[in-house]
């Protein structure tokens, strides 16, 4: 039987090691317990996965968590949990605490050290399947939590419900949800070192949000790669002729009912309108999921999801080759610079400035009122060079303009004396940002043929 102290952290969302807890697990005298947190059930049952019979009835102790000895059983074996819930619906299903850890030691080992190169297959949500059993991989970033759960559509928003596996090496959150699915909408809950309840975080990776004022992520597919065609990375060639058509497309033209744009409507005028005017290449000012329409997208905090002002993400591709058919390139403007302090974003994300500089003489932006990434963290590093690769990688899309570059390599931009902070050496130049930029471009450059960076400034 679990403790009282056990049961009391479960049930206030604060348990250290929920895993060590909840699904199968043998007691001290070998016998097998079951124990699952269900605050919505009236009963749950035990069954075998494979004969899908029944094994035993959980008793309930208090607020949705029950409990069971597993007779004639001693070792984990595959199960199902048969639901009764007190809104006289009835279920099957698996459960959340009876998988292993979902990421391999050595790919956490890697995004640690700033060489797992593709860290938006490590991290964020990721449909999968397990067996015969579909559900979502959720996994995120926050070293410096008590405790983090995973909220959403699939579990009525309810801390208590999944409360991640902490995976030590590299301060991962992580958990297999069963039956969640691609269209849901989660958000991570995170409770800071010192004890503050933080506001719902949206995922840094996710692929598809809300279109503000809603601020959830999406589960979303993972685009297929899509390389340049060889006719585009010709025409990018370093002496090639340029001419750039700079569009802020939701203003562009109005979309239906004088909203914005959807990428299909994009698609059947601009390219061919660009095209028509003699430019190479078109640009996109920033079309990455950014709360303030004011902004025009350049203070953004959705550096993998692509706006949902403009439709659903899948639209995107089909614009890319709208461009490409028409002969044009495609750049989008890329913001690495610095990100808005939204409550539901980057901002204090596990209770620390773990996406930003702490002294504000290094993290705070008098001009734009937003946070300076930390360029010298190696996470946020691997956050912010694995966004550029996936946008060129896996939307196919020329290149990209690198916004604010001036403000990323000079520590006294738009600062007076004593309002900066020298870099090692004593001078004024950002070395970290322009390691990041460095690794930026040698990455694009080596493995990404026919993409291309440009910078403002």
């Amino acid at each position: 039987m679990l403790s009282e102290a056990d049961l009391d952290a479960l049930l206030g969302a604060r348990h250290a090691d929920p895993f060590a807890v909840l699904g199968l697990h043998p007691a001290a005298d070998g016998r097998l317990w079951m124990r699952t947190l269900q605050p919505d059930a009236a009963a749950v049952t035990l069954l075998d996965a494979g004969s899908g019979k029944p094994i035993v009835e959980l008793t309930p102790r208090r607020e949705g968590f029950f409990e069971a000895l597993v007779p004639r059983r001693k070792n984990r074996f595959d199960y199902r949990l048969a639901m009764r819930w007190l809104s006289g619906g009835e279920g099957v299903y698996a459960d959340a605490y009876g998988f292993w850890p979902q990421l391999a030691e050595a790919e956490l080992q890697r995004f640690a050290a700033g060489q797992h190169g593709r860290p938006w297959q490590l991290l964020g949500a990721q449909a999968l399947t397990h067996g015969d059993v579909a559900g979502v991989r959720f996994a995120v970033w926050a070293p410096n939590a008590r405790r983090v759960s995973v909220v959403g559509s699939f579990n009525n928003w309810d801390g208590r419900r999944h409360p991640m596996r902490r995976r030590h090496e590299a301060g991962v959150w992580e958990i297999f949800v069963p039956h969640a699915a691609e269209g849901d909408l989660y958000k991570f809950e995170i409770l800071a070192a010192d004890g503050r309840l933080l506001p719902l975080k949206a995922d840094p990776y996710a692929r598809r949000a809300q279109l503000r004022p809603d601020t959830a992520s999406i589960v979303a597919p993972l685009p297929p790669a899509s390389p340049l065609p060889r006719t585009r990375a010709r025409a990018n060639e370093r002496h090639a002729p340029i001419s750039i058509y700079e569009v802020h497309a939701p203003s562009w033209r109005g979309g239906a009912n004088g909203g914005f744009p959807d990428w299909d409507q994009l698609a059947e005028q601009l390219p061919a309108y660009a095209a028509e005017l003699g430019f190479t290449h078109l640009q996109l000012m920033p079309v990455s999921e950014h709360p303030f329409d004011g902004s025009w997208g350049y203070q953004t905090l959705g550096m993998y999801a692509p706006s949902a002002r403009f439709g659903p993400p899948e639209g995107l591709a089909r614009f890319v080759a709208a461009c490409h058919e028409q002969g044009l390139g495609l750049l989008l403007d890329w913001v690495p610079a610095h990100f808005p302090a939204d409550a539901h974003g980057l901002a204090d994300f596990d209770g620390t400035h773990l996406y930003d500089y702490a002294d504000p003489r290094e993290g705070f932006h008098r001009d734009w009122n937003t946070l300076i990434y930390n360029f010298g963290r190696t996470e946020v590093r691997e956050f912010l060079v694995g966004s550029a690769l996936y946008w060129l990688e896996r939307w196919g899309v020329d290149g990209l303009r690198v916004d604010a570059v001036a403000s990323m390599l000079y520590r006294d931009y738009s600062r007076q004396p004593g309002e900066w902070i020298p870099n090692a050496q004593g001078g004024r130049e950002n070395l970290e940002a322009i390691a990041l930029l460095r690794e930026m471009n040698e990455r694009v450059g080596g493995e990404l043929p026919g993409a291309i960076t440009v910078a403002e400034e």
